[in-house]
């Protein structure tokens, strides 16, 4: 007996969802916020930890916690759902509703883990293309959700790679279309100024991820949260192991929540490198980068996107070949860093592609 025949088939023909171990000293491959935490922050982190009892187990759930995602999110407590990472939060979310004969659409190209997941909890994930300036195609999602009437509708926003953004109208528009749930991933979108919290209040259908990873500069920490109707949340909730969250990230979530403004202030700082990035990319020879709402964007190479890739990491910096999704064959990523390493990173691909 193979005890791999044990394992799903559906799962042995996936390609696990990974990262190669590449280092460099400019690290633009992960969309990353370029900018440390403040060691102020750090310290009153610390602080609170310490004083702490590490024997005894966090709350179940993390009631304090709750209360300050929803004061600061809008909504309420009793409809947040915090995890270790926004990406936890996820899997439970479809870990309750996917399974065999459910369908999920998802407008593509996107984050693969959605895909990933979906096909692992015996679902059809049903792509959509994106319209052909890399921007969701409301249309073509509309119709689709008449035509299929997927279980769940899952919409990046941004986008990841692309950095597209849908309108709060839009949206609104697909949530009263569909009969399912539509779930919004808000990695970025403190980058973009727009969210869809504001429709909680008017669809219960909707179902918002967020995490501390991007714009609060704490990826480390693994912390995120869900925001939707208490009756969805609670279900969702169903799925999450008891204490999830550990206490020293709660304790720096809780933190983060107190000094939002202390956190947030490089964000102003990425959204203007982003726009000089943007331009300068678009002066290279070869190059034509697509306007993003999120910390990072898209770049269209005449040249082989995996040469590009090939050729920064030999001058110490990394990007992100996404050649391999669906409509990028061409395309390489790069996070939005730091001003003097979006200069490096600009000089290397002048040079690469003159």
């Amino acid at each position: 007996m193979n005890p791999l025949d044990k394992i799903k088939p559906n799962v042995r023909g996936l390609r696990a969802y990974t990262l190669a171990p590449d280092r460099a000293s400019i690290k633009l491959n992960q969309n990353e916020n370029p900018f440390e935490a403040p060691d102020a922050f750090k310290r009153e982190v610390l602080r609170r930890f310490g004083e702490r009892q590490w024997a005894r187990y966090p709350d179940f759930a993390p009631a304090s916690l709750h209360e300050k995602l929803a004061a600061s999110a809008g909504w309420r407590a009793d409809g947040v759902v915090a995890g270790n990472g926004s990406n936890e939060l996820l899997q439970a979310a479809l870990m309750v509703t996917v399974g065999e004969g459910r369908r999920v659409l998802l407008a593509e190209p996107t984050f693969l883990l959605y895909r990933q997941l979906v096909t692992i909890f015996g679902g059809e994930a049903v792509g959509v293309p994106l319209d052909g300036g890399l921007g969701f195609d409301v249309e073509a999602l509309a119709e689709a959700i008449e035509a299929e009437r997927p279980d769940v509708t899952i919409l990046c926003s941004p986008n990841n790679p692309t950095g597209c953004v849908i309108s709060e109208r839009d949206l609104a528009r697909l949530l009263g279309a569909s009969r399912g749930l539509v779930f919004v991933d808000e990695a970025y979108h403190e980058f973009s100024g727009q969210t869809a919290a504001p429709l909680l209040k008017e669809f219960d259908n909707l179902v918002v991820f967020r995490t501390f990873s991007k714009a609060q500069a704490l990826a480390a920490l693994r912390v995120g949260y869900l925001l939707a109707s208490p009756e969805l949340a609670r279900e969702i909730g169903k799925a999450v192991l008891p204490y999830n969250l550990n206490l020293f990230s709660q304790t720096a979530a809780e933190v983060a929540l107190d000094r939002q403004d202390e956190l947030r202030r490089h964000v102003r700082k990425i959204v203007e490198e982003r726009g000089r990035l943007f331009e300068n990319l678009g002066r290279v020879n070869g190059l034509r980068p697509v306007a993003s709402r999120a910390n990072f964007m898209v770049v269209r190479s005449e040249l082989d996107p995996k040469q590009v890739f090939r050729e920064l990491r030999a001058r110490d910096i990394l990007a992100r070949d996404v050649s391999g999704y669906p409509m990028l064959r061409d395309y390489f990523r790069v996070s939005v860093g730091t001003p003097a390493e979006n200069d490096k990173l600009i000089e290397a691909l002048e040079e690469i592609c003159g």
